[in-house]
């Protein structure tokens, strides 16, 4: 598929110049910085060298107050808590590390428990199997984390049966909220805490961190839960800026340093030896930990979370890898179904939106499923299958185009729908299915401008492959964690030409070591993945231009920089 390149102009270049000077770094690494708001020396200190002395005082947050005082009433009480949340990557770490908090109090013992609702049986979210299960059991207040934000009927049904919930969210909120004794939500339109972007684990850790300080409990003692934000923040991805900048970069050394047996037991079947970085956490990490819920219960990937010594981590952790696999295996092929039924109908291939629907695809990989569409396709998807009588799916779009707001133009076609900007669940009757096809394409083709159909490459500087010296990237490797809002930088070099060593490996990629066709000095071990339709070019010696990332490669224990390209183009 053709790439846009757009690369970078907004930086100050006076502003630069300073930076640079006061910094005593190359322009192209001010320029970055700069790029990222970044523009004073007290600003580059604080982005360079996080701290978790930066994070921002939880009773800030709308309600934090209330919450604290109505837990801090149901332990004095000895009431029974329960701890709630959604069972992918997100819910289940914020559960795991709520749960692991008030069980370390001595004075909540036996009175906490957990819950992660059934994919299938219960769909997303709070409930109503969920509040029966705290009624039958005695549970008179549930703390909901990542998600709940729009649960209005079943806050009503548990305050008929005089449960109180606490709901720690980061989904935007409806018009009308639920009725819960207290709604943490940074996205809260009355809401003033000095930053939204935190994930639902996130949100979690706040409300812990509060009752650690109104309890005068020393932060030195959360530290160990901070790598699980850190997976979190990884996975669901939300901005790596602000607090979930600090969050990241203490939680990796968390992992890094002391791991807790869960996380060191995936690590271990992952054969992950190296130092873990968010890539890691991205796509090792991550996706295990989800598996749990997409094949068998997100209560697997809680147990896991939460065990405390290595033979139930072990277990858990095989128990979870083999879901993975099964993952991998439902994934491939529901794709690749999904891929003849667009390729098989002119009317598919030229929409702008892509909603496909079959009653037996696996509800725990149709967001994946999206996922992969999209880059292969590259429009605002929804992939839908039948669970409960319902047409129930997950939406991935595109950048810039904000596919909640498509979803919510449909609206009086749902039953249910939540999310964000760049994904969403939703729910429908299955007799609404055709019109919401119909609608939703209409809505995207009205709304979407013409350059978000095609994939861009967002170039941070174009360099000289002279300027890659190892002080460069020693600087360049202190800008981890990397993630959306602070993306590992894209650079863009011409004149480049293969030593002659180019050759195609694995499934249709290049492996080459590029020089500057005009002074050949530097030579770079480069991987192209899935760029084999240029080999012809390149072994004829033919000169291109490149964006790429630049990254360290391990191989037999020996490290080295290679350039990861994005894309080429022939010159």
């Amino acid at each position: 598929m053709e790439k846009r390149w757009s690369i970078n102009s907004s930086a100050d270049e006076k502003v630069v110049n300073q930076l640079a000077e006061e910094l005593k770094i190359e322009k192209v690494l001010a320029s970055l910085l700069v790029q990222r708001d970044i523009k004073t020396y007290d600003e580059a200190k604080k982005f360079f060298r996080p701290s978790l002395d930066d994070l921002h005082d939880p009773f800030l947050m709308k309600d934090m107050d209330i919450a604290i005082a109505r837990l801090e009433k149901a332990i004095s009480n000895k009431e029974k808590i329960l701890v709630f949340g959604d069972y992918d990557v997100d819910g289940t770490t914020a559960v795991s590390l709520v749960y692991s908090f008030l069980k370390s109090l001595p004075e909540s013992e036996g009175l906490v428990e957990y819950y992660i609702p059934d994919r299938y049986a219960e769909g997303y979210g709070i409930s109503f199997m969920g509040i029966d299960f705290a009624k039958e059991n005695n549970f008179s207040l549930i703390i909901a984390l990542d998600c709940g934000i729009k649960a209005i009927d079943k806050v009503d049904y548990a305050n008929e049966r005089n449960i109180d919930f606490i709901i720690c969210d980061h989904h935007r909120p409806g018009d009308t909220l639920p009725k819960a004794v207290a709604i943490l939500d940074p996205k809260r339109n009355d809401c003033t805490y000095p930053f939204d972007e935190l994930c639902g684990c996130g949100v979690g850790f706040k409300l812990v961190q509060a009752y650690a300080q109104k309890n005068n409990i020393p932060f030195s003692e959360l530290t160990q839960y901070l790598d699980l934000t850190a997976i979190s923040i990884a996975s669901d991805l939300v901005p790596i800026v602000g607090e979930n900048r600090a969050l990241c970069y203490f939680g990796l050394e968390q992992i890094n340093k002391n791991p807790r047996k869960g996380i060191k037991a995936i690590l271990d079947l992952a054969n992950i030896k190296k130092e873990v970085t968010m890539n890691e956490l991205v796509f090792t990490v991550g996706p295990r930990i989800n598996a749990a819920g997409r094949i068998e219960t997100g209560r697997n990937a809680v147990a896991l979370l939460v065990s405390d010594n290595h033979a139930d981590a072990k277990t858990s952790g095989i128990n979870i890898n083999t879901s993975n696999t099964e993952r991998r295996v439902l994934d491939v092929s529901i794709t690749q179904h999904a891929f003849s039924m667009i390729d098989e109908s002119e009317e598919l291939i030229n929409r702008k939106s892509t909603v496909l629907f079959h009653p037996d695809w696996h509800k725990g990989v149709i967001g994946i499923v999206a996922s992969r569409l999209i880059e292969r396709y590259y429009r605002p998807t929804i992939v839908l299958t039948e669970s409960n009588g319902m047409a129930t799916g997950s939406a991935r779009s595109v950048k810039d185009f904000d596919v909640y707001d498509a979803i919510e133009a449909c609206s009086d076609l749902l039953e249910q729908f939540g999310g964000h900007k760049y994904a969403a669940g939703l729910s429908m009757k299955l007799e609404n299915l055709a019109a919401f096809q119909q609608r939703f394409e209409e809505v995207v083709s009205a709304t979407i401008k013409d350059h978000m159909l095609i994939p861009e490459i967002a170039i941070d500087a174009e360099l000289k492959l002279s300027d890659i010296t190892p002080k460069f990237f020693r600087i360049l490797k202190q800008f981890e964690p990397f993630g959306p809002g602070n993306m590992s930088p894209v650079f863009m070099s011409k004149n480049l030409i293969d030593k002659g060593y180019v050759r195609i490996v694995g499934n249709n990629h290049l492996k080459m070591d590029i020089q500057s066709a005009e002074k050949p000095k530097e030579t770079f071990s480069a991987i192209a993945f899935s760029q084999a339709q240029h080999f012809d070019a390149i072994l004829r010696k033919r000169t291109f231009s490149s964006c790429y990332a630049i990254e360290e490669n391990e191989y037999n224990g020996n490290v080295s920089l290679q350039m990861n390209v994005k894309d080429m183009k022939l010159e």
